[in-house]
């Protein structure tokens, strides 16, 4: 399905989880056999809502659309464009194919990919809660983390898309936002892009507010927050006749928006 502008939407978070591992993309291929798209320009976001025409910008897709639960690369681009500048170092712990590192380099910013399962060769295998890197090092972490058990990501033990949002996922992901903060240099920025879960099941139904559980966890780590921003999903669950007839007729809410959790460190805080 496509929409005006040349919009492919990616595959949506919450899609039934499969019983074996999807296979991993293949490595970026180089720019003269990627695929070529024609994209409306790029704009800055100037407010709390943000909406993209597209998954890719430019005419070479940055990442995998192949990819489950791929970030869209302009509401990296945005985040980038605003908090960093040219030579900055920017860092994804959970870098899936590479979005953010295609992004930092249209950007000229020095992006370091890491992940428990690299699906290209310029992504690290490390995991996002010890990350190799030196405390103070980094001016951005962009993170768009599993939410919790929603997809199945790789067969790795360490992987936080194998956990449960019964407390399991969120102490995982305490700590992988106490290395982000540990990494991030004085004024350093923290981006968070999450989606809420909702659960059906024969038991009833279960709601995870995953965004206002990552914005506490952040605050405890003394981060101080900048702005939260709603991103418009574009998601083929939102469309289909039958999903919007269920969720109508069974009084629930089909999840239209993405958190965006903007944070900074900050030694001490503005009175």
């Amino acid at each position: 399905m496509s929409r005006p502008g040349g919009f492919r939407p990616h595959a949506p978070r919450e899609a039934p989880r499969s019983t074996t591992s999807p296979p991993r993309p293949p490595p970026r291929p180089p720019a003269q056999q990627r695929q070529r798209f024609d994209k409306p320009r790029l704009q800055p976001q100037v407010t709390t809502l943000w909406d993209y025409p597209s998954q890719h910008y430019g005419d070479e897709e940055q990442g995998d659309q192949r990819y489950r639960g791929a970030t869209p690369s302009y509401v990296i681009w945005n985040v980038l464009s605003r908090f960093t500048k040219a030579g900055d170092r920017v860092v994804d712990p959970f870098c899936g194919s590479g979005t953010t590192l295609d992004v930092c380099a249209d950007l000229d910013r020095e992006g370091l990919g890491f992940d428990v399962a690299p699906a290209r060769a310029d992504v690290r295998n490390a995991d996002a809660r010890s990350l190799p890197l030196k405390d103070r090092s980094v001016a951005l972490v962009f993170m768009d983390p599993p939410y919790a058990d929603n997809l199945d990501y790789s067969d790795d033990p360490r992987c936080i898309g194998k956990l449960k949002a019964n407390g399991q996922w969120q102490r995982a992901m305490r700590l992988a936002i106490k290395e982000a903060a540990r990494v991030l240099q004085d004024e350093g920025v923290l981006a968070m892009f999450v989606c809420d879960v909702f659960k059906k099941n024969k038991v009833g139904n279960a709601f995870f507010p995953l965004g206002l559980e990552l914005a506490n966890l952040a605050r405890e780590e003394r981060l101080v927050a900048i702005d939260h921003v709603a991103v418009v999903r574009h998601n083929r669950t939102l469309e289909m006749g039958n999903y919007r007839q269920a969720a109508d007729e069974q009084g629930f809410f089909l999840r239209g928006f993405n958190h965006l959790l903007l944070f900074r460190k900050r030694e001490r805080t503005v009175e």
